[in-house]
């Protein structure tokens, strides 16, 4: 759950960062996902720790994509905004297919090795 909310607020952050300094925002939105979400897949060690934060950073970020009725959204029309969408997802994707972490004290069986 801790996780979940972590990534919604690191989406509701990158999305005001990543249009209000670009490109220096884009580029610090995108590496604090990777972060994020790399530091889930640390802490936990499955995938479950990638899905969580991603869900709640997509869900922020599509929240954040929608415009009112009175035609305002967070997201301006441009390449920032889709660079940082399909950005977060692929980082997401790229975390949650990497082979998993050594664990510790892990030996193998045979003697002498």
């Amino acid at each position: 759950m801790g996780l979940f909310v972590l990534g919604a607020l690191v989406g509701v952050a990158g999305s005001l960062a990543q249009g209000g300094l670009f490109p220096g925002g884009l580029l610090l939105a995108l590496l604090a996902t990777a972060g994020l979400f790399y530091g889930g897949l640390y802490a936990t060690g499955t995938q479950l720790g990638v899905g969580a934060p991603a869900a709640g950073w997509l869900i922020a970020a599509v929240l954040l994509s929608i415009p009112r009725p009175e035609g305002d959204a967070v997201f301006a029309a441009g390449l920032g905004p889709l660079v940082y969408l399909l950005g977060g997802m692929v980082v997401a994707v790229m975390c949650a297919t990497m082979s998993r972490l050594p664990q510790p004290g892990t030996k193998s069986g045979r003697l002498g090795k």
